[in-house]
Parts: C-alpha cells; sequence; structure tokens
C-alpha cells in the first residue's frame, strides 16, 4: 500500500530523473537471482541528491506518524537502507539502529547494530521491496531480540503477489512511498516509456522469475 498518490507519483518522478529507476524494455537487465528484467532500482542513489533525499526524508517521517504513530526507534535494514533510516530517524528525533542480513561472525556477534530496549516500539525502513524475503528477515531478528515491530515502510515495491503474500503471512504492514504502478503510469505521462513499452513492463511484473526466458531459448 502506498502513503498517497501524490507522494507517489512524486516520488517515482524524482526516482526516473535521477535514474534511481531505470526502465529498458528492449535491452534487459539480470539480477543477482539470475531474473531477467526490463527494470532495474538503486534507491541509494537518492542519497547523492539533497534535495530528494531530503524530500523522501520529510515524507517518510510525515506518514510514519499519522500509519503507526510514533515509534520509539527507527531501524534501518542493511545495507541499502542505512543511510535514509538515519535520515528519517533525524527527522523524528528518535534513535536508529540498523539490522545486517545475519549476525557477525567475531566480535559481539552482532545481527542489530546499535542500542535496542526490550519492549520498544520499531519501524522499518527499507529502500526497496521485491520479494520482501530479506526485509522480513530484519523483522524476525528485531523481533527475537524483543522488539514490538509496528510495520514497514519503504521507498518503491514493485508489488509482486508473492510479496504481498509473504508480509501478509507474517503480519506486517507495509507502506510504500511509491510502487510499480504508479511508476508505470509516471513514466508514460512523462514520454520516460511509450505505451508498448509499459504492456512489456506489465507483463514482466506477472511472471518475474520466467520472463525473458523464452525469448533465450528461441
Amino acid at each position: 500500500m502506498i502513503f498517497n498518490k501524490d507522494t507517489a507519483s512524486k516520488t517515482a518522478e524524482l526516482l526516473l530523473q535521477i535514474n534511481a529507476i531505470k526502465l529498458n524494455p528492449g535491452n534487459p537487465f539480470t539480477w543477482a537471482s539470475g531474473w531477467k528484467s526490463p527494470i532495474y532500482c538503486d534507491n541509494r542513489i537518492t542519497l547523492s541528491f539533497p534535495p530528494i533525499r531530503n524530500y523522501l526524508k520529510d515524507e517518510f517521517a510525515k506518514n510514519i506518524e499519522k500509519k503507526f504513530g510514533k515509534p520509539d526507534v527507527i531501524a534501518g535494514v542493511a545495507t541499502g537502507a542505512i543511510g535514509i533510516g538515519i535520515l528519517v530517524a533525524e527527522a523524528l528525533a528518535l534513535p536508529f539502529v540498523y539490522v545486517r542480513p545475519e549476525a557477525k561472525k567475531h566480535g559481539r556477534l552482532n545481527q542489530i547494530e546499535g542500542f535496542l530496549q526490550k519492549g520498544q516500539n520499531v519501524v522499518v525502513i527499507e529502500d526497496l521491496i521485491s520479494t520482501g524475503n530479506s526485509s522480513l528477515m530484519a523483522v524476525e531478528a528485531l523481533k527475537a531480540a524483543g522488539a514490538n515491530v509496528k510495520g514497514m515502510a519503504a521507498i518503491f515495491s514493485y508489488g509482486f503477489e508473492i510479496a504481498t503474500e509473504n508480509f501478509k503471512k507474517a503480519d506486517v504492514d507495509l507502506f510504500t512511498l511509491s510502487n510499480y504502478e504508479n511508476l508505470l503510469t509516471l513514466a508514460v505521462a512523462k514520454k520516460y516509456i511509450t505505451e508498448e513499452e509499459e504492456k512489456t513492463l506489465q507483463e514482466w511484473r506477472v511472471s518475474p522469475s520466467t520472463w525473458g526466458v523464452e525469448k533465450e531459448s528461441l
């Protein structure tokens, strides 16, 4: 679910402007998973543009309080959401922690870095939601440490059905600044892509794991 349509459209436009999101249906990208994709998203680029990162920070801070109430702690998912998470925590004058994919193998063996007390209310910040698996692993780590996770807020979501199912199964509320549907609507309106390219992008979202495989086998 998006925070609101105006924010979703504005966020999508900003991400396209700085190439944080690239759309290239004719020459697909290859993800680390091996999936072929006509879209590539790297929201860490937003940190290099002060007006844009400030916009994202302010929208997060404003809407997090509306949706979840003011938490005790903001948590960022490493590594992509550490930067924006710190900015959101600063805007809300709250403590910040971040969650590693797994515990360190040395030192204090921490998976959660920072000071977190049992029973504290936490909102988790993510930069991007694909299947949701890594994001929900961070939530589980926080819960295991005794935190009360109020929900998660992310910059962008591909809107995969598997992600919706994963978040529902985990009983975690997810809100995003923008998503795939709003991105495509904006991209066509601003002529980043044609209507024909939009059809290709819609087809990919239906079955991203198999999209493009058929073409390669011909």
